[in-house]
């Protein structure tokens, strides 16, 4: 890997540099594998857990709440962490970072970094550098997650759907954060929230229960709380943060031009806050917006635009009706 840039005047609000082009770091690698294979293995292990326990939560989800109940208390919590750390996702992760879909202020971009660290899908410039590679490659070889490289049919479709919900994320070859994201790493603000995703990983699943257990006054008050707002809340967040990389590549509707696979998909628009407009996200991807249409529910550009009300949101990117108009089939 070449060396990570020096200069601190880089515009964090700036899409990222496109890694055909970028004059940032010429030549440098899509991705490596680490040094390490045993500390890589170990890695997979620990993704494993954090994988697998939040899926037995969203298993064991309706047997618990026929025999044992949910409480109102519960659903508050859940709610409550579920937008706070999936829109830190979506608003922040994703249309920010990402993308610069807007520009915002010191107290803003360090609170998206850490309201995205709750969903723990992983730090902050590693999600980036990710999806940065994506859009970069969508759909083709290079692409982290395409559905589309296992072959056709009905197993090779199967396995890509897989691969790019949650197969890929066990890949050994992780992607060059200096290729992909020199700005942030450039950022000591997201460096430092970067640094200390265990600590976020920790208040996520922890915080609801102390919340709940102050609540009810009663040990089992925390432990229900951990259970709905902390391992089913963030194991319904995963799949639902995922299906845009499976679903909306495979099935849904193409109403705008792009150059890959992406789609739009309706009945994900609420649980994932607007990002199932899949389509015209990678038609416009710098676009603040992607439910564009009427009646196409997007509510992370209503937080944009809150945002943007308040002064804390700057030089916002609103899709522009011509340019739409443009780009429709």
């Amino acid at each position: 890997m070449t060396a990570a840039p020096t200069t601190a005047s880089v515009d964090l609000a700036a899409p990222g540099p496109d890694p055909r082009t970028s004059q940032t770091q010429p030549g440098a690698p899509l991705g490596f594998v680490p040094k390490s294979m045993t500390w890589a293995r170990v890695e997979q292990w620990t993704l494993g857990v954090f994988i697998a326990v939040p899926i037995l939560g969203l298993l064991a989800a309706i047997p618990v709440a026929v025999v044992w109940g949910i409480g109102w208390h519960d659903i508050v919590l859940a709610a409550i962490f579920y937008a706070i750390s999936g829109h830190g996702i979506t608003v922040g992760f994703h249309r920010y970072f990402t993308h610069g879909s807007f520009k915002a202020n010191r107290g803003l971009r360090i609170a998206l970094a850490i309201a995205g660290s709750l969903a723990l899908e992983g730090p902050v410039i590693r999600w980036v550098a990710d999806h940065r590679r994506h859009h970069a490659f969508s759909d083709q070889t290079d692409d982290p997650h395409s559905p589309w490289n296992d072959g056709d049919g009905f197993v090779g479709k199967t396995k890509g759907l897989w691969h790019a919900h949650a197969g890929w994320l066990f890949d050994v070859e992780q992607t060059n954060q200096r290729r992909f994201a020199p700005d942030l790493l450039a950022d000591p603000d997201i460096r430092f929230v970067n640094k200390w995703f265990g600590a976020f990983t920790a208040a996520t699943l922890l915080t609801p229960a102390l919340i709940g257990g102050l609540w009810a006054w009663s040990w089992q008050g925390a432990l229900s709380a951990f259970f709905w707002a902390s391992i089913v809340r963030v194991g319904l967040l995963h799949h639902v943060t995922w299906s845009v990389n499976s679903i909306c590549h495979v099935f849904g509707k193409q109403p705008f031009r792009s150059r890959d696979q992406s789609r739009n998909v309706w009945w994900l628009a609420l649980p994932t806050m607007g990002e199932s407009w899949h389509n015209l996200h990678h038609a416009e991807p710098t676009s603040a917006r992607h439910g564009v249409d009427r009646g196409q529910l997007d509510t992370s550009a209503r937080i944009i635009w809150l945002f943007e009300k308040l002064g804390w949101a700057t030089d916002v990117r609103w899709p522009k009706p011509e340019r739409l108009d443009a780009k429709r089939v």
